[in-house]
């Protein structure tokens, strides 16, 4: 292994941390607060009911199909188009502001280590580059702007969301577009994500070392062979370290 001169990380489950959580009342809780903003701005959206069952029909329709095709979905694209046919006259940054307040229940129950951000300072001052390759059909505008709010966005130039690219981890092809954006060979990438079948084996296929993040998406299964295992982001520098070190010492005769 190479010297790990840039760390990629997943999103949901490592870098932010949501656990297990019941969608029902979230996605009520998003129409509700998009719909009020709809009504406020005067656009012909009918009752909230109505509103509501045609959208997510859409929503959880594209989802399913996005399961079953390996490829996610602009969600932001979906709700324009929808809306368009309806009449709905809105700026690019108004739709925004809608599909924000779709997700916003969820950025809520976001949290992350108390000591994340001196943890990727002390990583980026030590000349390490940093980037987010996730799985997600939430668009762009949305979790940038909850990054932001978290203050982790500087932190990352290079963000990839599947959307964006229709792949899906665990393709081979959107590691090695994200080792190209980051600037680094794979082998010089190590990968922190939180799912063993889409985070660390397709990492490791692709030649990055990869950390498992401790979460409850992986609980009581075996590390694979290869891969380190953290609790926390904060052991990242010391595992940095230790990985370095061991590719800068000679090999023994």
């Amino acid at each position: 292994m190479d010297e790990i001169r840039a760390v990629l990380f997943d999103l949901g489950e490592t870098l932010l941390t949501f656990g297990k959580v019941g969608t029902t009342k979230l996605i009520l809780q998003g129409a509700r607060s998009s719909y009020d903003f709809l009504r406020q701005e005067g656009q012909p959206i009918g009752s909230f009911a109505g509103y509501f069952l045609r959208y997510l029909v859409r929503l959880r329709l594209r989802y399913f199909l996005a399961e079953f095709r390996g490829k996610d979905f602009d969600s932001l694209a979906l709700l324009q188009q929808v809306g368009r046919r309806e009449g709905i006259d809105f700026s690019r940054e108004q739709w925004e502001e809608v599909i924000w307040r779709w997700y916003e229940p969820l950025s809520r129950l976001a949290e992350i280590e108390p000591d994340l951000h001196e943890t990727l300072a002390n990583l980026t001052e030590s000349g390490v580059r940093l980037g987010i390759v996730s799985n997600t059909f939430v668009n762009r505008a949305s979790l940038d702007r909850q990054l932001a709010g978290l203050g982790l966005l500087d932190f990352f130039p290079m963000r990839l969301y599947s959307y964006e690219l229709m792949l899906r981890k665990p393709d081979a092809r959107l590691f090695r577009i994200a080792a190209e954006r980051i600037g680094e060979a794979p082998e010089r990438i190590l990968f922190v994500g939180d799912r063993i079948d889409l985070d660390v084996r397709p990492a490791l296929d692709c030649g990055m070392a990869a950390a498992l993040k401790d979460a409850y998406t992986n609980r009581g299964k075996a590390t694979p062979a290869g891969a380190h295992r953290i609790e926390n982001v904060a052991e990242l520098p010391a595992l940095i370290e230790r990985i370095n070190s061991s590719a800068t010492q000679p090999a023994s005769t």
